[in-house]
């Protein structure tokens, strides 16, 4: 069997340099582990950004796919299959929206998204045609697709990539006067994300999102919400928006964890007053809503459920914040966090999240650095307090 060095050389030879991971091959997982090609076993506290909240290989999840795959697993929207139906039902019941549109990938779901606001505003809210305007976040992350990356304020994801789609208009998150200002006439939607993960673990005040919802009513505006990251009780409550009382939107976006950490699904739900505008022909996906995927995003679904995920969240998230914020160091500025999504500021002082990230793998933890200085902590929903005693040992050994 190949080492570690001869597959990352390998890799590196073949591979696009879009990332620069760890130095690290994962060979197998299972629960909240992963070892390496060498046997060397990790803490995952990655989660594939959010993607495996049950855990890597879930014996209800792996027994759907396995079932499925068996039977049927591609069809393509030509045809009705035996399980969109069901897994669309279920999910329409647990947001408390009426129809859902599935996709495949996040940006998937956020291009799809977009594209139901921009016919909304046309067909119902009578916008002047090609005038339509959607206001987004600075600091966002909502994918990596042209239209994307186009209204992203982060240099590095814009350049090169021109020209872009207009119909856009940034302002600064957390900022309710700022939304309020921005809105006019042409403005269909205000799309963001609860939680801001990718830019550092960002959280708004609260009543941020209640305040948002109440200014998109009042103005005729749809409130767009990705919780592509935040969804399915990463945040301790099923969606982030949850937290407050009045921030339900008029589109949810959801993926990653939707499909169980075995294979990507997403989807867009909402009322019907707004999915409905949509016709056939107008948007598509060949793999959206096939049954391998219906299968276990419907079996990922009732794990988060049944199985409560979303209260472990609060519960760990709760004490592993707490214990963190009692690691007095030079080196953190900052911790903060919701449910099991954290991020550890470090100090610039002491340089970047990466060396961090790289001292923890030493330590057997996955973990990530984004926005240069800061550590993205988000284990698996099914993490327990005997892991969780362990990584902070591990992290007061590296901070001390």
């Amino acid at each position: 069997m190949s080492n570690s060095a001869t597959i990352i050389a390998q890799t590196e030879r073949v591979s696009a340099r879009n990332y620069a991971p760890l130095p690290v091959v994962i060979h197998r997982a299972e629960g909240v582990w992963a070892w390496d090609i060498e046997g060397r076993k990790y803490l995952d506290c990655i989660s594939a950004y959010s993607s495996l909240n049950q855990g890597h290989r879930h014996p209800r999840i792996i027994q759907a796919l396995v079932a499925q795959s068996a039977r049927l697993t591609l069809t393509s929207r030509a045809v009705h299959n035996d399980r969109m139906g069901a897994f669309l039902q279920k999910l329409c019941a647990a947001s408390e929206m009426e129809m859902a549109l599935p996709m495949n990938t996040g940006a998937e779901a956020v291009e799809t998204a977009i594209k139901i606001a921009r016919k909304w505003g046309y067909r119902v809210k009578g916008v002047a045609r090609d005038r339509d305007e959607i206001i987004v976040c600075r600091n966002n992350f909502h994918g990596r697709t042209t239209t994307i990356v186009g209204f992203s304020s982060e240099a590095q994801y814009r350049d090169d990539f021109g020209p872009y789609s207009n119909g856009f208009k940034l302002i600064d998150f957390d900022n309710v006067e700022q939304l309020r200002s921005a809105i006019n006439t042409n403005t269909v939607g205000f799309l963001v994300e609860p939680i801001q993960a990718e830019a550092g673990i960002i959280i708004a005040a609260d009543g941020y999102l209640s305040a948002a919802r109440e200014i998109c009513r009042h103005n005729d505006v749809l409130l767009i919400l990705d919780e592509i990251q935040t969804g399915l009780g990463r945040t301790g409550k099923l969606f982030a928006y949850q937290h407050e009382a009045d921030a339900k939107p008029d589109l949810l976006v959801l993926g990653k964890a939707l499909g169980g950490g075995v294979y990507p699904v997403s989807a867009v739900v909402g009322n019907r007053n707004v999915m409905e505008v949509l016709r056939p022909g107008d948007h598509g996906s060949t793999f959206g809503g096939n049954p391998l995927a219906a299968a276990i995003g419907e079996a990922a679904l009732d794990v988060t459920l049944d199985e409560d995920l979303a209260a472990r969240a609060a519960t760990y998230g709760e004490y592993l914040l707490t214990e963190l914020c009692q690691i007095h160091s030079g080196q953190i500025e900052q911790v903060r966090g919701r449910g099991l999504v954290i991020g550890i500021q470090i100090a610039a002082a002491a340089g970047t999240a990466r060396r961090f990230s790289e001292l923890l793998l030493e330590r057997g933890i996955l973990s990530k650095d984004t926005h240069e200085q800061v550590i993205r902590l988000a284990p698996p929903l099914i993490v327990g307090q005997e892991e969780l005693d362990w990584l902070l040992d591990q992290l007061r050994s590296v901070f001390k």
